[in-house]
């Protein structure tokens, strides 16, 4: 993912827009990259800033780098419940699937044996 792309996903990433794929390319990149990333820590702060303006400050503490990493953090989790459910997915259809192949080979057993074939 080149800046460029990543920077026009900074409001799609902060208002949970975007999808798990997406999403992993993106904090890839954030990892990489210092610019975007101080990019994506701007761009929070604001909307953070907004958020807090429109509940009429109900805190009185702000840790919005903290809110921001925390934010990453679950973004991450979701990222791995994706990957863990695909693959659960993915065991599932190949045991389903090896269980209809030994349930017909032992169907044709059972028709060999009684001379149907």
């Amino acid at each position: 993912m080149t800046c460029k792309e990543a920077e026009s996903l900074v409001m799609a990433y902060i208002h949970h827009e975007m999808d798990v794929q997406k999403m992993e390319e993106f904090l890839e990149h954030i990892d990489g990259c210092e610019n975007c990333r101080e990019e994506l820590e701007i761009y929070y702060t604001v909307e953070a800033g907004i958020r807090q303006l429109d509940s009429d400050g109900d805190r009185d503490y702000y840790n919005i780098k903290g809110d921001m990493e925390a934010d990453i953090t679950a973004s991450r989790q979701k990222i791995y419940s994706v990957r863990l459910l695909t693959i659960l997915r993915y065991a599932a259809d190949t045991l389903a699937f090896m269980s209809l192949v030994v349930m017909l080979l032992l169907q044709a057993r059972i028709w060999w044996q009684t001379g149907i074939f």
